[in-house]
This record gives structure tokens, sequence and C-alpha cells, in this order.
């Protein structure tokens, strides 16, 4: 236990002590003069301090001078009552500020403690009452704002921990101090019950005990009952005060002193104002003539030196401004910023400003926030920061999706309509906009409020425009997670994986592969859509077989196979036991595997391209075949040339899956509906 801990300990208990032990008249002083001091300090802090949270620690220093006050209060009844005595500081606070006259001091007693009582306490008690109210009603505005600060790309996560704690933090202080307002208000109370027991108790303790006349008795007790009320309710008044001070506090930038001669003097005509209605106070009114005109020209004195003030504070301030850019155009480091390029960007026009725009009921924020989720539930990546920005030079209605400075996918949406998507049979009594449905290119059209309910009514399904964003933002990043993960993200997903499989990323890594072959690895994976969120079991078949090959596909087909299931039940539906696919033929599958070529760098396809174009149009009329069946497409063929057909249709047919008779699990059925032979 440090130093400082053990005092606050001992002092908590001699806190604790006073109330029991009798203590000598001078240390009795002592500890008076102590308490005024304390209450000066915590009151000049809180004058002091620009946010409630620089003094979190009031609420509690609040109950503990509370006590203490408390304690002295017993303490001095103590001696008052049993020796007619209080010391030094009470006497004096009951002759010399009472003036001699002892109703003048009780009727200043009685006001401070109106004071406090009604207005400081009753006032700083409903404040943090209602702080506290709002604090609370505030913190889920207060989370998303920061949620969409951060998707937006304002502020990083570092500094979105920061602000949520700091929310907490505030939540946490503004209830503790309405429950601590409430002491002082007990402290007020009992400060009047103080009075009048060491009043009424004086007067029968200085007859009966100490042989005093009713005069001698009252005028003794009521000396020191005044001085005691005196000494402890002007600290008490202090700490209230400083209470008030805390919780009335707003957002500023500054101390009070700062805040007041910026905020209440920030414009000096008013004072000319004030300069002139007490002018005319003295001229036309019994007020004395001397003293107001003598106001009036201070105050229009203060107002004509800050006019000058203001002014020549904006022209220095501009000047700096200037300099400041001038510097920045100059130095070096100003370019230096437009080398970074965003992994992801979203840039609508003008008219989609609603989209984004929280006061005007946009919820593509939320919606950002929800595809971040959704892609690492799915795909087992964590999606960078997607940056949104308006641009004039788009359109109006028009929108692109960016990857790493690169347009890869853009849109038009009409914020007034829906997006109607026909199931096959139209309906010439809905009429829209022809379009096209910009993740899918589904024939589309948009269609009004007032053809909407005819829409659906007919078949049609209705997607909202932020709705139509989404979806589009959805699969363009399915689409290229794999551009998204770089060397950094990849270390990232190991260090994750790390914490909970330490011994596993150690022996693979850089044991046996380097970060960047299974960068490489969890790429090939991503490209053809196949989830990396089982990282555990990726990083087991690599640790398996990296000994045998350093070769990423190698590699990427070994881990395919050990994701079997997970492969099976995303290609079949997970309830449906049963799989349509598209075969390959013995003879195309030979030809294929001649065509494999070996190099030290490893193998790759090399194929005639007039065969090629063969293969493109039989896997076309496949493909289109079992697209009118209503049926998901996907290739199915041997183990050895998965990788090597999929490097040749993945060009003309990114979005057709090509699988491994050894990527399925045994309890799926499979169904061929044509074959593929060249």
């Amino acid at each position: 236990m440090k130093v400082r801990d053990l005092f606050v300990l001992i002092g908590i208990i001699g806190i604790v002590m006073m109330m029991v032990v009798p203590l000598p008249i001078l240390l009795l002083d002592i500890l008076l003069i102590i308490n005024i001091s304390l209450a000066l300090i915590i009151i000049l802090v809180a004058m002091n301090t620009t946010d409630a949270l620089q003094f979190s620690i009031f609420p509690a220093l609040l109950l503990i001078t509370t006590l203490f006050r408390l304690a002295l209060n017993i303490s001095t009844t103590r001696n008052i009552l049993a020796k007619a005595e209080g010391g030094t500081v009470i006497e004096t606070f009951g002759t010399f500020v009472a003036g001699g006259e002892m109703i003048v001091g009780f009727i200043v007693f009685l006001i401070l403690v109106v004071v406090q009582f009604i207005v400081i306490t009753k006032g700083s008690e409903r404040v943090a009452e209602v702080a506290a109210r709002f604090t609370l009603d505030a913190m889920p505005g207060k989370q998303m704002s920061i949620d969409a600060d951060l998707n937006s790309g304002l502020i990083n996560e570092q500094q979105a921990k920061e602000r949520r704690e700091k929310i907490e933090r505030e939540a946490d202080f503004y209830g503790a101090m309405d429950g601590a307002s409430k002491f002082v208000k007990g402290d007020a109370i009992a400060a009047i019950i103080i009075l009048i027991i060491n009043l009424l108790g004086g007067f029968i303790v200085g007859m009966v005990v100490h042989d005093m006349s009713l005069v001698e008795s009252m005028s003794r007790y009521s000396i020191l009952t005044i001085g005691d009320g005196l000494v402890s309710q002007i600290p008490a008044l202090l700490i209230s005060t400083a209470a008030g001070l805390i919780v009335t506090r707003a957002a500023s930038e500054g101390n009070l002193a700062h805040d007041l001669s910026t905020q209440i003097f920030v414009n000096p005509k008013l004072l000319y104002i004030v300069a002139a209605t007490i002018a005319i106070l003295g001229l036309f009114t019994p007020i004395d003539t001397i003293t107001t005109l003598t106001i009036a020209a201070v105050l229009a004195f203060a107002a004509y030196r800050l006019q000058q003030s203001m002014a020549l504070k904006q022209f220095e301030d501009e000047s700096m401004e200037e300099e400041q850019e001038i510097e920045e155009v100059r130095s070096p480091e100003s370019v230096v910023g437009l080398l970074k390029v965003d992994p992801i960007e979203f840039e609508f026009g003008y008219g989609l400003i609603p989209l984004a725009d929280t006061q005007q009921g946009g919820d593509l924020l939320d919606r950002i926030i929800m595809i971040r989720r959704q892609c690492a539930l799915e795909l087992g990546i964590v999606v960078p920061v997607i940056r949104i920005r308006d641009n004039i030079q788009l359109r109006p209605n028009e929108y692109v999706i960016k990857i790493k400075g690169n347009t890869v996918a853009n849109g038009e949406l009409l914020l007034n309509h829906y997006l109607a998507m026909s199931s096959g049979v139209d309906d010439e009594t809905v009429t829209g906009i022809e379009t096209t449905e910009p993740a899918f290119g589904l024939p589309a059209m948009w269609v009004d409020e007032s053809n909407k309910e005819r829409a659906e009514l007919a078949g049609y399904t209705i997607v909202d425009p932020p709705s139509v964003v989404a979806t589009h933002l959805t699969e363009i990043i399915k689409r290229h997670a794999h551009e998204l993960l770089g060397r950094q993200e990849a270390q990232a997903l190991v260090d994750n994986l790390k914490e909970s499989y330490p011994a596993l990323v150690n022996e693979l890594i850089p044991n046996q592969l380097a970060l960047g072959e299974v960068q490489k690895v969890l790429m090939k994976l991503l490209r053809e859509k196949i989830s990396i969120r089982d990282l555990v079991t990726i990083f087991e078949t690599m640790a398996d077989y990296s000994s045998y090959t350093k070769d990423p596909d190698v590699l990427t087909e070994y881990v395919r196979q050990a994701l079997s299931r997970q492969i099976s039940q995303q290609f079949s539906g997970g309830t449906d036991n049963t799989l349509k696919v598209i075969t390959v033929g013995p003879g195309l599958e030979k030809r294929i595997a001649e065509s494999v070529q070996q190099t030290d760098q490893g193998s790759y396809l090399a194929m005639d391209p007039t065969v090629s174009q063969q293969i493109y149009s039989r896997v076309n009329e496949q493909i289109n075949k079992l697209m009118q069946m209503g049926e998901q497409p996907v290739i199915l063929v041997s183990p050895t040339i998965r990788m090597y057909l999929r490097q040749l249709t993945e060009r003309v047919f990114q979005d057709v899956p090509v699988l491994s008779y050894n990527e399925l699990e045994p309890t799926i059925e499979i169904q061929s509906v044509g074959v593929v032979n060249v």
C-alpha cells in the first residue's frame, strides 16, 4: 500500500473516531481551519475545470467532506455543551462576524442555511437529477454517432474506444452526482437541527451544570452556537456552490473565468447600450449622478477597448491562417497526404445526400455497420472503414463504388421511387422507368408510390433505394474481398487467432510458412467466396501439408478439402442434401490435364485459344440450361484439374463456382444436369 493510500485510509478512520472521541480545543481549531481551506480548494478547482470528468472524484469527495463536517459539528457540540467552550475559531465567528449582535449573527446564520438549502442545494440536486436522466437517455444516440463517425473514417478504432469510455464515465459521474447531492441536502437539514440542540441544550446546561444565570447562559451559548453554525455553514455553502458549478457546466473550451470573459463580453456593442442606460438613470432620476456617470464611463471605455482587442485578434488570426496555408502548400508533407488510397470508397451525387444525412432520415451509415457485421460473419474478414463522400462531378442520382481508388461499380437511384423486380411474369398495368438492378444485373423498373401497391399485388419484388445501395455494396465487397485482405489485415487475423490458439500459430508462422504465403491462401479462398472464418481448420491444414509443398495453389486445394462440410452447406443450401451440377466429360478433363505446364514457380494451364473458346461456349450453354431450371450453376470436376479449370473460367464466369468431388460431403446427393465436352 502506498503512503498516500495509507494517509487517506487513516483520514477516513480519523473522521469516524472524531464522532466518539473528545478532541482538545486546539486540535478542534486546527480541524476547523482545515475544513475551511478544503472548501476553498474544492470551489477553486470546480471553477477551473473545463469538463465535469476532470473532477470525477467530486461525488466521493462530497461525501467525505460532508462526513468530516458532521464529525466536526458533533465534536464542537460536545465541547460547547460540556465545557461551555468552542475554541478561538468558533468564538471569533460568533463575535466578529456577527458584529457583537447575537440577533444579527443568528439572522445571518439562518440566511446562509436558507440560501444553501433552498437555492443552491435544491437547484444542484435538480440539475444533477436531470443531467443523469438525460445522459442515460442520450447514450444510445451518442453510441450510434460514434459508430457513424468510425464508419465514415472521421475517427479510428482507438478514438472510438476513448469516446465510448467517456460516455460511460459521464453516465456514471452524473448518476453519482445525483446521489451525492442528497448528502448536501441532508447536511443542511442536520445544521438546523444541531443549531436548535446547541441553543436549547446550552441554555439548560448553562443554568443546571455551570450555575449560570439565564442571561449569562443565553449570551454565552448564543455566541458559541452562532459561531459553530457559521464556521460549519460557510464551508458547506462553498462546497454546495462547487457542486452546482460542476453539474451546470456545459461543454466549454476553458475554465469559468475564461468562459465568463469570452461569452458575456463577446459583443461590445451591448456594453454601450448598458452604459447609456445607466447614464440616463443618473440624469433623469434621483440616483446619484456622479456614481452612475462614473460607472457608465467605465462601461463605455471597456466596450471601446474590447472592440479594439477583438479587431486586433481577428487580424492576427487571419494573418496566421494565411501563413499556415502558405506553409502547408510549400511543405513537402502536403503532397504525402495525397498518396493515401482508401480501401473502399462510396461516392454519390448531390441528389443522394439524403441517404447519408441522418437529419433527413438517411440510414446509410447504420446499414454500413450491418454490412461490416454481415461480412465478418459470412466471410470471416474485417471490412475496412468505408469512406463516404459526395462528388459534384457525378450526376445527381448517380453513385460509384471504388476499391483502392478504382471504380468497380456504379448505379443510379431515384429516391422517391421503388425498385420493382419481376418474378418472371410481367404485368402491363405496372408502369415505371426501365432500369437494371445494379447488384445482380436483373431487369427492373423504378415505380413511384402510386404504383407500388399495384406492383406488389402483381408479384413484383419491391425494394427501397437504401436497400438497393446496401445490397449492391455488399455484393461488391464479397466479390472483391480478396483485394481487401493485405498483409496488415492478415496479420490482424493471425494476432486474433493467436490469443486463443498460440501453439497453432507459432507452429505455422514463421516456422513453416511466411505471413505472405498464408495471406495468398486466404486470398484464393476469398476470391472464390469461401469463408475464412474457420481459421483454426485452415491453419491446421496448412500446418499439416506445408512440409510437403509451399505452393499456395496446392495448399488452397488441401484447405478446400478440409472445409468440405462448409462448402457443401454453402452450395447445397444447408438443409437440402441434393446438388444439381454441371460435370466435365472425361475427354475434356484429359485435355486440361495434358495442358498443365510445370515450372519452378509453379504450374499453370497453357491451352490453345480456339479450344478455350469452345470450352466457354459449351459451359455457357450448360449454365443457361441450369439457370432456366431456377438452379444455381455449379461446375463439378475431379480434384486434379479443379484449380486449372477455375483459372480458365473465372475471367468469363466469375460467379460460377467450380468444385471438386473431394470438397463435397458423402451425404450430398449429386445430380448431373449437363456435361461439358469438346
